[in-house]
């Protein structure tokens, strides 16, 4: 099944306690290792940067950031499988990034896995750049499997 855009509007609401189990369900429904409810919870309670991505009323992705002293951590991104392909995870770290900036963040870092190469290009695309390894960082269905890390600079943004 393949949702569509059409003409609804994009907007960003902050994800509530209440949204985390639908949230907790699109996650497992697209990563293998997803994050429990309670990590979300816990996110939320924290007052982490949780926008909820919809298309009119429909929840399409979310993201999650931290955000400490003038760096900005990205935590996760997820557009829901039948909305993939459309730009929206471009539109979603793109707002990410905004937010980041907006809040004094001068710099944005990420992990993420080398085999999820549309998200590894999606990064470099929108000016992350390579700055490290994180030797066996992520649960993988053979063991583990390393993370790169990526930084974007934000203070000339």
């Amino acid at each position: 099944m393949n949702a569509r855009r059409d003409d609804k509007p994009v907007s960003f609401v902050p994800m509530r306690a209440g949204d985390v189990a639908a949230i907790g369900i699109m996650d497992r429904r697209n990563y293998e290792f997803a994050w429990t409810d309670g990590i979300f919870r816990d996110c939320v309670k924290a007052g982490y940067i949780c926008p909820l991505l919809k298309i009119g009323e429909d929840i399409a992705g979310y993201g999650v950031l931290q955000i400490g002293a003038d760096e900005a951590h990205l935590l996760n991104l997820c557009i829901d499988r039948p909305w993939q392909r459309q730009g929206l995870a471009r539109t979603l770290l793109e707002h990410l990034v905004e937010e980041s900036a907006r809040l004094g963040a001068q710099v944005m870092f990420l992990e993420v896995r080398p085999s999820n190469t549309r998200a590894v290009a999606l990064y470099q695309q929108s000016g992350f750049n390579e700055i490290g390894l994180r030797k066996d960082y992520y649960d993988a269905s053979g063991g583990r499997e390393d993370a790169l890390v990526m930084a974007r600079y934000l203070s000339s943004d």
